[in-house]
């Protein structure tokens, strides 16, 4: 029997495309080591959100080289990535995976899901599952040029995360992205990602707001063509944050909910705008829901306690609560605090809730003897990481202390505050020691009202204030829990220097809108500084919010009395 001979002409245009495709067919093929996925170790599981039962979480539609069997998957992964469900998002990644170890923009999709560009920086272990993640993306030669690149931009914010600091690594996958968003114009992701990242790497002492407002350009650009992306609707709320920007965020704040309303983070993250203008109604709806749902998660994931969103939802809800006079509910809100334990995980956003609560109540209802001895709750949580959020019972105890006339056990919560100020220092925390310092002055200053010391009271009041409207709040809390200038105005009433202080609440309320105590504040200086037609605004304005029937605030029996 003879041989069989093929004569193949390989120069031929169809032996050519033939190659292409044995080449690319073998190349997705591409395996990777089973104990590299391991080692990783991937969060793993079914999604479990609560809402919705066909799980809506908005529409994501991504441009990706990997099979078409693992696409719906994909853009799911990415659906949850843009609501900040991060857990979620890393579990579908993983899904991905398991069906295509080939894929490498699965594996950027964990080191997305590890980075958190708005949240606190990301742990170490997070830090390094991130550069294990991308360590094998890089690794996979099947992919497209644009893959790589999104690849090669995060690479860069995990390169030398043991020796360069965070802001740093964000700024330079801020400028990686901007060359995609430029290389790449037709994609709606590379830009939706690159505004993330102009946001995230944003100056908080920049009063230009000119990245936000950069970012904000990309994203309202493109929303005409997909209304329904969850990242567009989210990073909006995210970049106009402000007071100054609040309002051009409204209407994305009263659709977010509904595009991804199976998303804890989506019912709640609105209620950052609603707060910012002052709209307590609509801010208190948002976060029921988001307490709801966050409750929810816990129980469906069989957490031991609680879940770490339902505490961030808890501190606004508390913020709004006080504001529309409803100390009722303000205070239910409180006895459950109270019984809370365990949380998890146990982040910053748990340490700012309980923190900030209690100190809320107290202040703002400027019960003094209960802000002197307030107490730490849970003893057994982990403060010492968490200098920041513990100085926020020390701010609340040395006012309190100080308008009991207790100014030895002001200077002790005072050198408290210090000893924090220096734990943030060591560790780079530049924008959190910032916070701390403003309160180490607004303490500073109400010590030397009570010695006397008018004058230096004053300005160092003065410089807290100046020192916090030059700062952007952080996105954990819905308001300091004291705003300086505010403190300033009181300071100005002790010392009745009636116009000055009308000046202070007047400044404060254009950053703090509708707050009990500012209008409230405002409309005593006025009334006593004889504007009577001002003071009579700044009433009406504070009834007009006020839930009468659960509020027992003594100023409403006051005003109502002026007005009637």
């Amino acid at each position: 029997m003879g041989m069989l001979k093929l004569n193949l002409n390989l120069s031929h245009p169809l032996y050519s495309c033939l190659l292409i495709i044995i080449f690319l067919g073998c190349s997705r093929k591409q395996t990777v080591p089973n104990e590299a996925i391991q080692d990783i170790e991937l969060k793993r599981g079914d999604v479990v959100m609560c809402g919705p039962a066909n799980k809506q979480f908005g529409a994501v539609s991504f441009d990706l080289s990997c099979s078409e069997k693992i696409k719906k998957d994909f853009e799911l992964a990415m659906a949850l990535l843009h609501s900040f469900e991060y857990d979620e998002a890393e579990k579908v990644f993983a899904k991905v995976i398991d069906k295509e170890p080939g894929c490498a923009m699965a594996y950027w999709g964990v080191a997305m899901s590890n980075y958190h560009p708005l949240w606190v920086p990301p742990t170490q272990p997070e830090l390094e599952k991130g550069s294990k993640a991308i360590a094998i993306a890089r690794s996979i030669s099947q992919k497209s040029a644009k893959e790589s690149a999104y690849i090669e931009a995060l690479a860069l914010f995990y390169k030398d995360w043991d020796q360069k600091d965070h802001r740093t690594r964000s700024t330079s996958y801020e400028k990686a992205m901007e060359l995609i968003y430029t290389d790449y114009p037709e994609d709606f992701e590379a830009a939706i990602f690159y505004a993330l990242s102009l946001i995230a790497s944003a100056d908080p002492t920049d009063k230009t707001f000119s990245k936000q407002k950069k970012a904000g350009d990309i994203l309202n650009a493109r929303y005409p063509n997909q209304p329904e992306h969850p990242g567009i609707i989210h990073y909006t709320i995210h970049t106009y944050d402000s007071p100054e920007l609040a309002s051009l965020a409204l209407p994305a704040a009263r659709k977010y909910a509904t595009i991804a309303p199976s998303s804890a983070h989506a019912q709640h993250m609105p209620s950052h705008i609603f707060i910012r203008l002052g709209l307590w109604d609509e801010s208190i709806s948002s976060n029921l829901v988001s307490v709801d749902a966050a409750k929810c998660y816990a129980e469906s994931t069989g957490l031991k306690g609680h879940w770490d969103e339902e505490l961030h939802g808890l501190d606004y809800l508390e913020y709004a609560y006080l504001q529309n006079g409803d100390n009722q509910n303000a205070k239910e809100l409180l006895d459950y605090l109270n019984t809370i334990t365990v949380v998890e995980p146990a982040t910053f956003k748990v340490a700012y809730a309980f923190a900030a609560m209690p100190a809320r109540y107290a202040l703002e209802n400027k019960m003094w003897t209960e802000a002197a001895n307030l107490k730490i709750h849970p003893v057994d949580f982990p403060w010492q990481k968490f200098p920041w959020e513990r100085s926020i019972m020390y701010f609340a105890r040395a006012l309190g202390s100080v308008h009991v006339g207790k100014i030895d056990s002001a200077k002790s919560e005072l050198k408290n505050l210090q000893m924090a100020h220096e734990a943030l220092l060591q560790i780079k925390d530049s924008y959190k020691a910032n916070q701390v310092d403003i309160q180490m002055k607004a303490s500073e200053a109400w010590i030397l009202l009570k010695e006397g010391k008018k004058d230096e009271a004053l300005k160092l009041m003065t410089t807290a204030a100046d020192m916090e409207d030059s700062t952007q709040k952080h996105p954990v809390t819905p308001g300091e829990v004291i705003p300086a200038r505010e403190l300033l105005g009181d300071m100005l009433m002790e010392l009745g220097k009636y116009k000055e202080a009308l000046e202070a609440y007047e400044a404060d309320l254009k950053n703090h809108q509708n707050r009990f105590n500012g209008l409230y504040g405002a409309g005593l200086a006025a009334e006593k500084s004889g504007n009577s037609e001002k003071a009579e605004l700044y009433y009406r304005q504070l009834l007009a919010f006020v839930h009468h029937e659960n509020s027992n605030r003594p100023e409403l029996k006051k005003l109502n009395q002026y007005i009637n």
